[in-house]
C-alpha cells in the first residue's frame, strides 16, 4: 500500500494551499482517511478526517472553518483545502487511513511572510 502526498509549499499568512494524497495498493474506498500534521518540535496531531463514502467529516478545532477535507473514490485521492493559513499551520502534513494502517511520507507546509 502507498500514500503519496503533494501540494505543499511556502505561502504567506492568509494564503491557501490544496494538498493531495494519492492512494494505491489497498481498497481505498473502504477506508476512512485522515490528514495529520507535525509542527517543528511538537507531537504529530490529527487535523481532519473523512468517512469512506465522504459523507461525514470532522476537524480539529484549530482548523475548523478554514480547512476542508474531501475525497475522490474514482481517483483514489483525498484532498485538504487549506484557506486563511496562519504561521502556526506550519508543519509536515501527512495522510493516513483511519486506525493508522497506512501512512504517507508527508509534505511540508510553511506559512511565513
Amino acid at each position: 500500500a502507498h500514500l503519496v502526498e503533494s501540494g505543499g509549499g511556502v505561502v504567506q499568512p492568509g494564503g491557501s494551499l490544496r494538498l493531495s494524497c494519492a492512494a494505491s495498493g489497498f481498497a481505498f474506498r473502504s477506508y476512512g482517511m485522515s490528514w495529520n500534521r507535525q509542527a517543528p518540535g511538537k507531537e504529530r496531531e490529527w487535523v481532519a478526517r473523512i468517512t469512506n463514502t465522504g459523507g461525514s467529516t470532522n476537524y480539529a478545532d484549530s482548523v475548523k472553518g478554514r480547512f476542508t477535507i474531501s475525497r475522490d473514490n474514482v481517483e483514489n485521492t483525498v484532498y485538504l483545502q487549506m484557506n486563511s493559513l496562519k504561521p502556526e499551520d506550519t508543519g509536515v502534513y501527512s495522510c493516513s487511513s483511519w486506525g493508522g494502517n497506512f501512512w504517507g511520507q508527508g509534505t511540508q507546509v510553511t506559512v511565513s511572510s
